[in-house]
């Protein structure tokens, strides 16, 4: 990877991000030496404009910043830091340096699910519950969504709200699998709900059901 340093006398841009919330945590810059040792230690370092210093975050408060991965934009003069933060980012104590916490969106555990669902299908290790899932195949997978799907409804109107998510969380692991086995993934079922969402959605099917083009 080439960076150009040339651009801002030395310095170019770092954002850094949490590999895991994706939440924006600060914004440094490096130099190539900072560069260079953020990539040989694999703790984040900046070169310090106000101390005209090389500035390995954390050093002092021990809320280190431990590298995943580095890319260039398009014109190679700003970097984008994937890390793994130990701690609060910010000197104030908050997670990132907008005063926000760096806290994990639980919808992204969706992705990182099917992320997992579709090693399982690739490598179909034995032992696993997943694996004797795909065994079964698609018609065995579907009668499993249907039935956590009613189970999930029985604990809607009989059960409490503890059993309520359990069987739902069933449902969505079992529909997860059963999207897997199609040769889909749960953001296809993202993408249709956010086209449905468009306030042109719903006349676009009126439209298209009045001209015959939709069965």
């Amino acid at each position: 990877m080439k960076i150009d340093f040339d651009k801002m006398n030395g310095l170019v841009p770092a954002i850094v991000q949490d590999a895991v919330t994706k939440n924006v945590l600060m914004l440094g810059f490096m130099n190539e030496e900072a560069y260079n040792k953020t990539v040989e230690t694999k703790k984040v370092t900046f070169w310090s404009r106000s101390r005209n210093c090389l500035w390995t975050k954390g050093e002092t408060s021990g809320n280190f910043l431990h590298l995943v991965s580095i890319k260039a934009d398009c014109d190679n003069d700003t970097l984008l830091v994937l890390v793994h933060p130990d701690g609060p980012t910010c000197h104030k104590g908050t997670g990132t340096c907008w005063g926000e916490e760096n806290e994990l969106n639980p919808i992204l555990f969706l992705s990182e699910l099917q992320d997992f669902i579709d090693k399982r299908h690739e490598e179909m290790p034995e032992g696993s519950y997943t694996t004797s899932l795909f065994k079964k195949g698609v018609n065995k997978m579907a009668q499993k969504v249907g039935e956590e799907a009613v189970e999930t409804i029985i604990e809607a109107t009989n059960g409490d709200t503890e059993k309520f998510i359990y069987e739902s969380s069933d449902l969505i692991y079992h529909l997860i699998v059963l999207l897997t086995g199609k040769g889909l993934r749960i953001e296809d079922v993202a993408h249709e709900l956010a086209k449905r969402h468009d306030p042109d959605w719903d006349k676009a099917r009126r439209i298209a059901k009045a001209k015959g083009t939709m069965k």
